[in-house]
């Protein structure tokens, strides 16, 4: 593949259903004090709250300029409709919400989000100007049957399908393998290095490869400051997409710090 120029550094702080408001907004005061310029300087940093927390963070990072982008951690694929419970990507677009992470594991299996919906979710961020974080991984019993390309594969294919190569360009794909989510267990850097870089080779296929030397393409699971270094060394670890070691500011600035030195390398 061609080498490409620099792709900047995301890291995603997913805090899942953890942090009412108010621990929301003594949370980000913290980061926001413990964040230098520097840390930020070429490295992305997004936090993705519950949808109570999200009116909270996004006055609190305006106000007092916090440098992090405002993220979801899902939504509807439609903009309006009798969907109760649900919240469409247009709710999300009027808060100043940047990334929607969409298709993670967790949603695919304890709710039933397939990949169509996916593929339609994805389609509907887009529509709206946000940046997907599309999360793709496979379980323990599809890695240990060696079958972990062929779920990327398809969740790859199906996810993409229908999008032009100037649109996955710009996309942020989130390899978590299911096993390393939550567990402690994460991949070591080299499995991680080697999903990413599939993934990577998958998105050339199916959009070119202008698209797939754009992309990023994060690691999640079990990331924390100790692994973060090593993962983040990796040549096609564009970022980190951190779960409960992002409920905590002064590791999640660890972990954020752990990716400077990433930024500005030229990758293909």
């Amino acid at each position: 593949m061609t080498p490409a120029g620099p792709r900047r550094p995301l890291v995603s702080g997913n805090w899942k259903m953890h942090h009412d408001h108010i621990e929301a907004l003594h949370t980000m005061r913290d980061l926001g004090l413990r964040m230098k310029p520097e840390d930020v300087a070429q490295v992305d940093v997004s936090v993705h709250p519950p949808f109570t927390d999200l009116r909270t963070v996004q006055t609190l990072v305006e106000g007092e300029s916090i440098p992090v982008a405002l993220g979801a951690q899902h939504c509807n694929d439609h903009d309006r409709g009798a969907f109760t419970g649900e919240v469409s990507p247009q709710m999300l677009a009027r808060l100043g919400v940047r990334y929607v992470i969409v298709g993670h594991s967790e949603r695919r299996q304890h709710f039933g989000m397939s990949d169509e919906l996916v593929a339609a979710t994805l389609r509907a961020v887009l529509q709206h100007d946000m940046t997907p974080i599309l999360c793709v991984g496979e379980t323990e019993e599809e890695r240990a049957a060696g079958r972990t390309e062929t779920r990327l594969s398809s969740q790859l294919e199906a996810a993409l399908q229908e999008l032009d190569g100037s649109h996955v360009a710009g996309l942020v794909v989130a390899y978590e393998p299911i096993w390393a989510i939550g567990t402690g267990r994460a991949a070591t850097a080299v499995d991680a290095e080697d999903a990413c870089l599939f993934v990577r080779e998958k998105v050339a296929e199916l959009s070119g490869a202008d698209a797939a030397t754009s992309m990023r393409v994060q690691y999640g699971g079990s990331v924390n400051p100790e692994n973060a270094p090593d993962l983040m060394a990796e040549p096609d670890v564009d970022g980190l997409l951190v779960g409960g070691a992002s409920l905590d500011a002064a590791g999640f600035v660890e972990i954020i710090r752990a990716s400077r030195p990433a930024a500005g390398r030229r990758k293909g």
